[in-house]
């Protein structure tokens, strides 16, 4: 009977029809197939659920060999690869093998043969069998994990070889009819839904001394560890410590270190990185890591091994930002210190003795993995000895100086470039560190030196190609930058010894002629890089000359002279982002360190109008400026020269200073939620100041040294600043303020009593929370200073209405001036107009003309003496035969 005709019975059946009893016959287990069919590969049909009962029955003597009879039947049945539909059945026999195993040998070739069928695509009827057989899958899968319990070597290393296949599915040999190969990345979703991974992990416990099984469950290991999900599931069985900790096992083909410093590599990019160096921060780990890497360091020569060298490097420049990885411990720190400086400081050493570095690619990067753990290393402060033990510093400076000419050296000069500009970088970090180190190599002297070299005109093509010398192909700027960070990292420790042997070197006029070279040899392509090493010469100076007078003096006009230019700088700039807002705030910074208290650098600052540029800038409005630049106009009004200066300055529209300041005042009541009328009136007399934070904060008992809301607001934001300012040019006497600038002007000249006030009422609120009730005397106290705050606001807010009035006043007489101004020009323009038809009518009316000439004569008359006096001259006032209508000819 065909497959066809198999189907065609089994419907009859199910549908209640009759069967002749001469058609009944026994179904065999396996279907009979034509020889078109077989061609086209069509599944035999199989009773998978005999196969189960039959394997499940114990209690026949013949019955293993029935069993595996059947067994190889299924086999034989499903060699194209296993349907979706039948998988859970089929991995249940499998099970069933596997459990038959210890007793039944013969059931390994069994278990074997199903294995090597699951390498194979699975298959689907329907496009939904994916969907629908998923759990099946998922399950099916996971047993491979489970599996691997079996002590069984050849059955271990075909499912590693059939978890493998995964990623390298073959297509399979025949074509069935009916079936489609299900997607490629089908298994490999299921073994992540499945939880394979963290099975195949937990099998490596079960493989000490088996070298070949280790390997391959790492080769599968390695493949699973590609995607997140499995990563993840591989962390939280603690696979990068166990994988780690026998990384130094006995391996003579070398797969064990390759396969696991992947799957290492894998676990820290695609899962929780942190939790992956906590599992590897152990003395184990890093035990295995060390002796893995002193092997590859001094006995690996091969491209490969070099390669592999690095990767265990990065891996533990990685553990190493752990805090508490024991790296100093297990001995690591002090051989990776011995290993980054052999080569620049003899060491009698074993472990380097003979060994040097070659300008491969391989050797260079490691040279700059090695400079840049111990950047790492040194954030643990007991590195510090080993760092000094090791002379990192003397090692690190041997890169401090101008290139040699004709001096052989192991690497090319462009590796020679980067490997100086990542020294640099490096004693950026360690030299703080070590200050008497860096003091004993003459640190100060070094680079001084060499940064005059990189401000000389001696020839240097740099390359320019590394990640530190960006910006500085063909020139030496990037030399230039990593010497000035040097140096500033050193300043800004603040030792008296090394500041003072930096000035004493002339440190201050050589960082000014720096600064000015780099303005006339920079173009646009280094701009960016420029600006950088400006603001840092800037930052320098700004340490070194801070509460120092004779340093500032040492600054003067010159240094005067450069931070003026760099605040005519055009404002549409600051936004660039190119560092021109940074090289902005470090000039401001310089500012108040290097000029402020020297009285000839300030005299010579404001000679030069540098008042007036600083007002310039605070009226762009940029509210991250405002703070700093407020500060230094409060302290240059010490100077009785400033006020001057800013009263003569005029912005836009002829903005006054003080107009300016008072309109910041109120932006930033604005920004802060100071409640305020439609006028700027104060509405709270009991709160005139009251921010909406300080309103939302409930008033909580303090400690003594503890500043409360009312005090940190006065640090907060610039309102203090601003009052400060308009205090020193005296509110009375402000030139170009309008009417609402002097109602702000009220509640700014107030500021301190009602800051005071303010205060008072949190210490009086204080004392209400803790229940303390206070004497008397000071709760009368207490009421009158609360009673005189609310009144000086109540004062306030009436002269404000005051004014508001008084300019309504004025405000309704000018309109009124105007209404009569326009009231002229109309009574103007009605009498030209009348004058004007009046004319017109001499002109075209004759009568009209007569009666005009009768009204002349008789006011003409009317204007002569009753009486002639004696002899008087008598004038006529026509003229007789005149024939015009008008007075002009």
């Amino acid at each position: 009977m065909s497959v066809a005709e198999a189907a065609a019975t089994a419907e009859a059946q199910e549908a209640g029809g009759k069967i002749r009893p001469s058609s009944l016959r026994r179904i065999p287990v396996i279907g009979v197939v034509t020889q078109d069919e077989e061609a086209q590969g069509a599944f035999k049909t199989m009773d998978l659920n005999r196969v189960i009962s039959l394997l499940e029955k114990t209690d026949k003597d013949d019955l293993e060999e029935k069993q595996l009879k059947s067994v190889k039947k299924l086999v034989q049945c499903y060699q194209n690869g296993f349907p979706l539909r039948d998988l859970a059945q089929i991995f249940k026999i499998l099970n069933l093998c596997a459990e038959k195993i210890e007793n039944q040998p013969h059931f390994i070739e069994s278990a074997f043969n199903i294995l090597k069928l699951c390498s194979l695509p699975f298959l689907k009827k329907k496009v939904s069998d994916e969907i629908t057989y998923a759990e099946d899958a998922a399950n099916s899968i996971a047993l491979l994990g489970e599996l691997m319990k079996i002590p069984n070597s050849e059955l271990r290393i075909q499912i590693c070889k059939c978890i493998v296949d995964f990623y390298h599915a073959e297509p399979p040999k025949k074509h069935i009819t009916g079936y489609q190969q299900a997607s490629s990345s089908y298994k490999i979703k299921m073994a992540e839904v499945g939880g394979l991974a963290k099975t195949m992990v937990q099998s490596l416990g079960l493989l000490e001394n088996q070298l070949v099984e280790k390997l391959w469950v790492l080769k599968a290991l390695q493949h699973l560890s590609t995607s997140e999900v499995n990563c993840t599931l591989m962390m939280k069985a603690q696979a990068a410590s166990g994988i780690c900790a026998h990384l130094n096992d006995p391996d003579p083909s070398g797969q064990l270190l390759f396969r696991s410093s992947e799957i290492l590599w894998n676990l820290l990019e695609k899962s929780s990185k942190e939790e992956i160096i906590q599992q590897l921060s152990n003395l184990e780990c890093l035990l295995a890591l060390k002796e893995v890497f002193k092997n590859l360091f001094m006995r690996g020569f091969s491209h490969y091994d070099r390669q592999l060298r690095n990767d265990i490097l990065v891996i533990t420049t990685i553990i190493a930002q752990n805090p508490g990885a024991p790296m100093i411990e297990c001995g690591f720190t002090r051989d990776l210190i011995l290993f980054a400086t052999f080569n620049e400081v003899k060491s009698q050493n074993p472990l380097v003795k003979g060994l040097r570095f070659s300008n491969s690619y391989e050797d260079f990067e490691l040279k700059k993995l090695l400079f840049n753990i111990i950047v790492i290393l040194c954030k643990d402060l007991p590195t510090i000895q080993l760092l000094i033990d090791g002379k990192v510093i003397l090692a690190l400076f041997t890169y401090v100086k101008k290139p040699e000419k004709h001096k052989i050296i192991e690497w090319s000069a462009a590796q020679y470039e980067e490997l100086q500009l990542h020294a640099i970088a490096t004693l950026s970090s360690v030299a703080p560190l070590l200050t008497e180190e860096y003091m004993l190599c003459q640190g100060n002297a070094r680079v001084l030196a060499f940064l005059e070299w990189c401000e000389s005109e001696d020839p240097f093509f740099s390359h320019g190609n590394s990640f530190h010398g960006t910006g500085g192909r063909g020139n030496k700027f990037a030399q230039m930058r990593y010497s000035l960070r040097l140096l500033r990292a050193m300043v800004y420790l603040e030792d008296e010894t090394i500041n003072n042997d930096l000035c004493e070197k002339g440190t201050i006029q050589q960082l000014i002629g720096v600064f000015k070279n780099t303005i006339s040899q920079s173009d646009d392509k280094e701009e960016v890089i420029v600006l950088e090493i400006q603001s840092d010469i800037l930052l320098i100076l700004s340490s070194l000359c801070e509460h120092h007078i004779p340093r500032k003096e040492m600054f003067g006009t010159e240094g005067v002279d450069i931070i003026l230019r760099v605040m005519k700088t055009d404002p549409t700039k600051l936004q660039s982002g190119l560092g021109y807002n940074v090289l902005l705030f470090s000039t401001l910074d310089s500012i108040w360190c290097c000029i402020l208290g020297c009285y000839p650098s300030e005299d010579y600052f404001l000679e030069k109008e540098g008042i007036f540029l600083l007002l310039d800038l605070l009226a762009l409005n940029q509210k991250k400026f405002c703070n700093l630049i407020l500060g230094i106009m409060v302290e240059f009004c010490d100077n009785p020269k400033t006020t001057a200066h800013v009263n003569a300055w005029r912005g836009k529209k002829d903005q006054t200073a003080a107009s300016l300041l008072i309109k910041l005042w109120r932006k930033e009541e604005k920004e802060l939620g100071v409640k305020r009328d439609k006028h700027g009136m104060i509405i709270d007399t009991k709160k005139p100041l009251f921010t909406s934070f300080q309103e939302e904060q409930k008033i909580m008992p303090l400690p003594a040294n503890c500043p409360t809301l009312a005090v940190m607001d006065v640090a907060e934001n610039i309102r203090a600043k601003i009052y400060a300012v308009l205090g020193k040019l005296d509110f009375e006497n402000l030139p170009g303020l309008s009417a609402e600038d002097f109602v702000t002007l009220c509640i700014i000249h107030r500021y301190l009593d009602f800051k005071i006030g303010e205060i008072w009422n949190e210490i009086y609120e204080e004392i209400k929370l803790e229940k303390l009730r206070p004497v008397t005397t000071d709760k009368k106290i207490l009421e009158a200073i609360t009673t005189a705050s609310e009144n000086i606001g109540k004062m306030v807010a009436s002269l404000q209405s005051e004014m508001i009035e008084s300019q309504a006043h004025q405000d309704v007489q000018s309109e009124q001036k105007v209404y009569t101004k326009i009231q002229a020009t109309h009574k103007q323009r009605e009498l030209a107009t009348k004058s004007w038809e009046n004319f017109l009518a001499r002109t075209s009316n004759a009568k009209a003309l007569k009666k005009a000439k009768r009204l002349q004569e008789k006011a003409i008359e009317s204007s002569r003496y009753s009486e002639h006096p004696p002899n008087a001259v008598f004038h006529r006032t026509d003229i007789k035969g005149l024939n015009t209508t008008s007075n002009f000819t």
